[in-house]
């Protein structure tokens, strides 16, 4: 089912939306704010934003630590804190019930003493000399929740920037240490310095006291590719400059600095690589052939770096994927290194040693049909080199932080509360059968007393892009905001997260399944769940709603203009929907590789069969619909969720509300009380929309 494409760039009535901060254009924004704040926020919804607000604000929430040095460093918000605080403490301080937090940067203090709201972007830690603590970091923060960043040198002794010290003015840099007094930047420099995809086209080097303009240049990239990148490795031992050219989301060249030049490290330019002291690690994500031999697709394969420079490709094949089992990420402690799996998107996590020809084993720490990640602590300190982090989490089950040693156990550490009766609740995992006879799984979270009648009110969510897997999670807000609701007959809401091609949980091959002209096939693995959940009486579609964000919002659109007949209400989250134009949108053409270039002729012959915009038709009737976005989203921007908002409304589609916060970038908010309302905007609109209440 393709709906006819019924307008062009040359006729689109509303192009003048696109001018995100004019006045004319915010003024229609504050009056649908108001609108749609009209209808939802009610005394229900106040409640429901409220809860959510204390899962978000909880001081018992997991305070995540990256360790450098002796020191453990967290960055927390709650009440008392909107903006934030960055701190640290000891290990012995931190495994206690009550850390005793240093605070090292207040960001609600800097904020109102720079008259700027400014929001946490982390913090890049200089490495000092053997023996020596840390007393350098680039702090990085956005004056508005966007991608674009200010970079400022702190003092981790005297507790405060450094005067005369290195400050990149905002921007969507990409910097890296050279050395303590060097910087390598890559930012705005002027005409010329970006690419077509905003991000940096040239690197420069910035020596302590000099200015970005009289910068050296150290590396650039063509204009139509994605990003240039030069990243220092200071590993003691194995110190080099590594450049990389991003030309796409999926295809790099990367380069090693040796004797004034670049040299390329030929592997095939889709494959993903890392350096991790003397091992070359590459994981293709299409069949490569080298030396007579043949490695799959979203393998991992590890080499001797200079072995591999000499023209070695004795590759160890350190991970095969099967038809169940994809690699999802990789970590080195001291001596092991460590995999994290999915299998049939439950996780697995293997324990691989070199000194012993890689042999592999599992670490018991997975229930089924959880998510489970391990990455080490510290691989280089001499007492926690082969220490881990494991970070335990399922739909149903709180967060739960393990540590643990290779060899030796794993201890529970810190784990989440409970925000909600997770006992009333079951997990069970489905597969649904899609248009060409794919099974794409599903999980659902419903009551232990499901009724198998159509008479739940059931939210699908989904992704479905750019390789992301969409993993078991706990989440207090989901948990709050609609599994515990109930209708007036008693009925709880159900929550359904689908797996569908185009993510990563299958690995590359479930991602290339769904990449340009086979983009409609994640389309149709979702409608195929939608279909399923009527089919086994889960829902019925007038109570069947779904949710998606950024990609996410891309694939409700389409349910929204391709498959209208299978839900009752859609949430429309930061999207895409504009598939003509998005290339010249924000962050857009970075894209191109996903999606396709639409300035291509042949090309926009498939994806108008997938942009919502075009493929909005006066006759058809829609599902209510809530189209949100942030005026500071500095990635997709707010504007193609304007366009598709006044186009309904003009074409005298009924039940279109539209919401934009002012603030917040690409993820809708900048804070937890903005996330709160932006949850409770969303859960409350389908809710009343499921239930006959909007």
């Amino acid at each position: 089912m393709h709906p006819t494409d019924t307008s062009s760039t040359t006729d689109d009535p509303f192009l003048w939306l696109e001018d995100i901060y004019g006045e004319r254009q915010l003024d229609w924004v504050r009056a649908e704010n108001a609108l749609t704040e009209e209808a939802l926020v009610t005394p229900s919804f106040e409640d429901q934003e409220h809860g959510i607000l204390e899962v978000l604000d909880s001081t018992d929430r997991i305070p995540m630590a990256g360790k450098h040095g002796d020191f453990y460093y967290n960055f927390w918000r709650d009440a008392g804190h909107r903006q934030g605080i960055w701190r640290r403490t000891s290990w012995e301080s931190y495994a206690s019930a009550e850390p005793d937090w240093e605070v090292l940067l207040d960001i609600d203090a800097l904020s109102a003493t720079d008259g700027t709201d400014w929001v946490w972007a982390g913090a890049m830690f200089l490495r000092p000399a053997d023996g020596l603590p840390y007393t350098r970091a680039l702090v990085a923060l956005s004056p508005d929740g966007g991608d674009a960043t200010r970079y400022r040198e702190f003092d981790l002794e005297r507790l405060d920037f450094v005067e005369g010290g290195f400050d990149v003015p905002t921007a969507k840099s990409r910097i890296s240490w050279a050395g303590p007094d060097t910087l390598y930047v890559g930012s705005d420099f002027g005409p010329g310095s970006l690419t077509t995809s905003s991000y940096p086209r040239t690197v420069r080097v910035l020596p302590r006291g000099g200015s970005l303009d009289a910068a050296e240049e150290y590396f650039a990239v063509n204009e139509d590719h994605m990003m240039a990148l030069v990243i220092h490795d200071s590993t003691p031992g194995f110190e080099r400059d590594i450049a990389v050219d991003t030309i796409d989301f999926y295809t790099r060249r990367t380069y090693l600095r040796e004797a004034g030049a670049w040299r390329p490290i030929e592997v095939p330019e889709d494959a993903s690589i890392s350096l991790h002291r003397e091992w070359l690690i590459v994981r293709p994500r299409t069949d490569w052939a080298t030396a007579g031999r043949v490695f799959a697709s979203g393998s991992l394969l590890v080499i001797g770096l200079e072995s591999f420079l000499t023209g070695d490709r004795a590759f160890a094949e350190v991970f095969v994927p099967d038809a169940a089992t994809s690699l999802q990420s990789w970590s080195w402690t001291r001596d092991f290194l460590l995999l994290n799996l999915l299998r049939d998107v439950s996780s697995e996590i293997r324990i691989l040693d070199p000194a012993q020809g890689w042999r592999s084993r599992l670490l018991d720490a997975c229930p089924p049909l959880h998510s489970v990640d391990a990455y080490a602590v510290d691989d280089e300190d001499d007492r926690a080199g082969n220490d881990y982090w494991l970070i335990a989490t399922g739909f149903l089950t709180p967060s739960t932080l393990y540590r643990g040693t290779i060899g030796g156990e794993h201890t529970s550490i810190k784990s989440s509360p409970s925000y909600f009766d997770e006992g009333r609740f079951a997990v069970e995992q489905h597969f649904a059968v899609s248009a060409d006879g794919t099974r794409v799984p599903y999980f659902q979270i419903a009551a232990k007393n499901l009724e198998l009648d159509g008479g739940n009110p059931a939210l699908l969510s989904g992704y479905g892009g750019f390789e992301h897997s969409m993993t078991p999670a706990y989440s207090g807000v989901i948990g709050r905001g609609w599994l515990e609701r109930t209708t007036a007959d008693g009925r709880a809401g159900v929550y359904v997260l689908a797996n569908i091609r185009g993510g990563g949980e299958y690995g590359p091959q479930w991602h290339h399944a769904a990449l340009h002209a086979n983009r409609r096939r994640a389309y149709e693995d979702f409608a195929a769940i939608a279909e399923d959940l009527v089919a086994r009486r889960v829902t019925s579609p007038e109570l069947l709603g779904c949710t998606g964000r950024s990609n996410g919002g891309l694939l409700v659109g389409n349910m929204l203009t391709t498959y209208p007949h299978l839900f009752g209400a859609i949430s429309c989250g930061v999207p895409l929907l504009d598939m003509r134009r998005y290339t010249k949108l924000s962050a857009g053409y970075s894209w191109i590789a996903e999606y396709g270039d639409p300035d291509k002729p042949e090309e926009w012959e498939y994806v108008r069969t997938f942009s919502p915009y075009h493929l909005l038709r006066g006759d058809a009737t829609y599902p209510k619909t809530l189209i949100w976005t942030a005026t500071s989203d500095d990635r997709v921007g707010p504007v193609q969720a304007r366009k598709m908002a006044a186009r309904m409304k003009e074409m005298g589609v009924r039940d279109v509300w539209f919401h934009e916060a002012l603030e917040g970038g690409h993820a809708g908010a900048a804070d937890n009380r903005q996330a709160a309302r932006m949850h409770a905007m969303s859960f409350e609109f389908l809710w009343r929309a499921l239930t006959g209440s909007l």
